[in-house]
């Protein structure tokens, strides 16, 4: 894993209320097979929905998000380094199926179009609630809204009229995405995210593998 020194020769740095920090969060890898099978609906869903409504994920922004941390100080990505060592330590690799569409709130208040994402092991939803716990202890605040796994397709534009989202909304109604796939998971990601005008660009900072010593 890397540690700060090599951070500082990673990472573009921002400078916020004088201190240096990337806005980060914590993820599974997609891999780009499935990523390619994702970009594919969303070409189909273009079809149907107008391009001034929705802004849609690029390729490289599929991920699956466990842990959103925002604007993270250098010094602390290497505590958090650490820690997902350690939780890694202490979960396996499972296996996660993805397929089905979803809207976030509800297909009548369309904000997130999403891919639904299940393990029925239980791995994932126990990994996601320990990185919430160990995060917690240097000052990430817990997430209070249950962890519903998704791979998201894209956002409704802010600022969209009532009438575009009524007419989104009888659209999605309609549209159905069956299974497919599964995905082998076997690490947890932190990743830093710049936002640009073209989009946010996401680089790897540092990698924990999943293996239970025993």
């Amino acid at each position: 894993m890397q540690r700060q020194a090599e951070y500082a020769l990673l990472l573009v740095l921002i400078i916020q209320n004088g201190l240096i920090v990337v806005r980060a969060f914590v993820a599974i890898e997609i891999p780009v097979e499935m990523r390619h099978q994702l970009v594919e609906q969303i070409t189909r869903l273009k079809q149907h929905i107008p391009s001034t409504t929705v802004r849609w994920v690029r390729l490289e922004g599929i991920h699956l998000t466990l842990k959103f941390l925002g604007d993270v100080s250098l010094d602390k990505l290497d505590q958090i380094t650490v820690l997902l060592e350690e939780v890694g330590l202490r979960h396996t690799p499972f296996r996660i199926d993805i397929g089905q569409f979803g809207c976030f709130p509800n297909p009548r208040r369309p904000r997130v179009l999403w891919v639904g994402v299940e393990d029925t092991s239980g791995v994932l939803i126990n990994l996601q609630a320990d990185l919430e716990g160990v995060l917690s202890q240097i000052g990430f605040k817990r997430e209070t809204r249950p962890f519903h796994p998704h791979l998201t397709l894209g956002r409704v534009k802010r600022g969209a009229h009532n009438s575009t989202v009524r007419s989104l909304s009888a659209i999605l109604e309609e549209v159905t995405i069956g299974d497919l796939g599964q995905v082998n998971v076997d690490e947890i990601c932190l990743i830093r995210s710049d936002l640009k005008p073209t989009g946010a660009l996401y680089t790897r900072i540092a990698m924990a593998k999943l293996e239970v010593i025993r």
